[in-house]
């Protein structure tokens, strides 16, 4: 069973690789088998088999959608689906970054889990992966670390935020209560500049938590 999972994880658009478009409308096909199902509910129970469920219609109605829409739908999806907790409460350890297997199939994770969910369940729906990005705040309200996914259309433009704290997306200059650190994804690292948000240039390859990460999605976890 475990050699199953791996195979269709690979095959999933969950790794940060490019796919065709004949590939990406065939992901929740080959991710979602009934031998996936089984093994969910080995791991997890019974009760979580619906999540997956919901979570395999949520990308393939996301796949009709535009741009707007299937960001508001992961956006929601995750929020209402996974209850925040701490890494050390949830997993007892000072920093954990889950899988989206993991956060669902717990249903439980951090702000990094949160974002960490809706930037693989958009890459699910199409969404360019160069689009988004996983950005370090700071909270100000709070006065913490703290981690939303953004949403860059071109270059350029304004970023949307989607943030388990606030549940509604907006642009980054509604977002006063944020203080941007820096941002990245599976093509690389940027310092944030405190305006732009995503118009720095990249400064790295990357980061071992992200590589580690996507290491523990190839192996199904």
């Amino acid at each position: 069973m475990a050699n199953l999972s791996k195979h269709t994880c690979r095959r999933w658009l969950i790794l940060p690789v490019v796919f065709s478009a004949m590939c990406i409308a065939n992901i929740a096909n080959e991710l979602f088998t009934p031998d996936f199902f089984n093994l969910v509910e080995q791991r997890y129970g019974a009760k979580r088999v619906d999540d997956f469920s919901d979570w395999r219609d949520t990308i393939n109605e996301g796949l009709q959608l535009s741009v707007t829409d299937k960001l508001y739908l992961a956006n929601q999806f995750a929020n209402r689906r996974i209850r925040f907790t701490s890494d050390s409460e949830h997993w007892n350890k000072s920093d954990y970054w889950a899988t989206p297997i993991e956060s669902l199939g717990t249903k439980g994770g951090d702000c990094e889990d949160f974002a960490i969910f809706k930037y693989f369940t958009l890459k699910a729906m199409g969404v360019d992966e160069s689009k988004m990005r996983l950005m370090y705040v700071r909270a100000l309200l709070i006065n913490e670390p703290h981690m939303v996914l953004i949403y860059l259309e071109t270059p350029g433009a304004m970023p949307l935020v989607l943030d388990n704290l606030k549940t509604r997306i907006l642009p980054a200059n509604q977002r006063r209560d944020l203080k941007p650190i820096y941002s990245f994804n599976g093509q690389g690292l940027w310092l944030a500049k405190a305006q732009g948000l995503g118009s720095s240039k990249p400064s790295s390859a990357g980061t071992k938590t992200w590589t580690d990460l996507v290491n523990r999605i190839e192996n199904g976890e």
